[in-house]
């Protein structure tokens, strides 16, 4: 069930007492960055960030936008470059090698100069006109705001992969907000303290945000069909994406091989009985290769089911034993089209970043 505030339709459609949303008495009250994860997008790029301007020069105080390159195969790096050296408030980032999504974010949460973070997709399926609703909701109390679609314009298997994804994360996250989620948020940027030091390859920024605060909420946006190119997310990626977060942020997975042995330990002690009982009262065992077959596939099923789930952990494990970053980065872009070459990150401390709000 949504958490909403009470007097949200007096803050977000009461214009003319508190002004534009995000304001008090018409002056804008946050600073916010924009996070875009970026991959193979040049086409809708230039589109998105003059949107993006024509919201944030109205509703925030200062404002930047910080373009994250996962390692495109078009020219989207390039678009990127000559986006920053227009805008001086346009950043851009570009990573060494496809990390995807949720470590691209993370990325650009770290590099974040501004209070607010706001996050959403380069499609322009997120619309930048709904970017005041999250902040209106921010007022409230709330550190999280998810926008949630009223209607996603997806296909019916990205649609039936979204929703074994939200149930995985449901179980990750802890938080009844989890079914609400999606790449449309804004968030107050202390949060990132909670995951300072966090710098494994498996990134699922909604979990990370659970470290630090338990105050999420939702608000239903507008969600646009996508005009330019095709999804990146295919069924077998959101399956594996869940699968990532169930196994390396919950222990629910060991605690469902524990429940299996459980139950067919309870099985196997009603199928002795079953034996036992029936040699006593009829003085005969129980006869036929097939009872016992079905038995040794149906145990030996559940073993190996359990053994499996515990190896995805080990691998897990394995990775982390292994230090690799969560991204890295080849170079930046920022105020001015200027370009320099950065080191290898996937680490943050608060220390090193000035102007930070940390």
């Amino acid at each position: 069930m949504l958490n909403f505030p009470r007097n949200f339709r007096a803050l977000a459609g009461d214009r003319s007492a508190s002004g534009k949303s995000g304001q008090r008495g018409g002056a804008p009250v946050y600073s916010v960055s924009v996070i875009v994860p970026v991959y193979n997008s040049e086409g809708t790029l230039k589109p998105l960030v003059e949107r993006l301007e024509a919201v944030l020069c109205h509703a925030c105080r200062n404002f930047e936008v910080v373009l994250v390159n996962d390692c495109s195969r078009d020219a989207s790096w390039d678009r990127i470059r000559e986006l920053a050296s227009d805008r001086p408030w346009v950043r851009g980032i570009d990573l060494m090698r496809n990390y995807g999504q949720h470590n691209a974010l993370l990325c650009g949460i770290r590099a974040a100069s501004h209070e607010i973070i706001v996050t959403l997709d380069d499609d322009l399926q997120n619309p930048p006109e709904e970017i005041p609703k999250l902040l209106v909701l921010l007022e409230e109390g709330f550190d999280v705001v998810y926008g949630t679609p009223a209607h996603e314009q997806h296909g019916i298997w990205r649609d039936l992969a979204s929703r074994v994804t939200k149930l995985a994360l449901s179980r990750s996250m802890g938080a009844r907000t989890a079914s609400h989620v999606s790449a449309f948020r804004a968030f107050r940027t202390e949060l990132r303290k909670a995951f300072a030091s966090y710098s494994a390859p498996f990134v699922s920024i909604d979990v990370l945000l659970t470290w630090g605060t338990s105050r999420f909420t939702a608000i239903e946006v507008q969600h646009e069909p996508r005009r330019i190119g095709v999804s990146n997310y295919t069924f077998t990626k959101l399956l594996k994406h869940a699968l990532n977060m169930m196994t390396g942020f919950s222990v629910w997975p060991l605690q469902l091989a524990s429940l299996l042995g459980f139950a067919f330990t309870v099985f196997g002690l009603l199928v002795l009985c079953f034996v036992v009982g029936r040699y006593l009262i009829s003085g005969t065992s129980v006869p036929g290769f097939p009872f016992l077959a079905s038995l040794i596939a149906v145990f030996s099923g559940a073993q190996m089911f359990a053994l499996g789930i515990i190896g995805e952990y080990l691998a897990r494990m394995h990775f982390r034993t292994m230090e690799r970053p969560a991204y890295t980065i080849r170079n930046e872009v920022t105020v001015s089209g200027h370009e320099s070459d950065a080191p290898a990150a996937g680490f943050y401390s608060t220390s090193a970043q000035p102007g930070g709000v940390l």
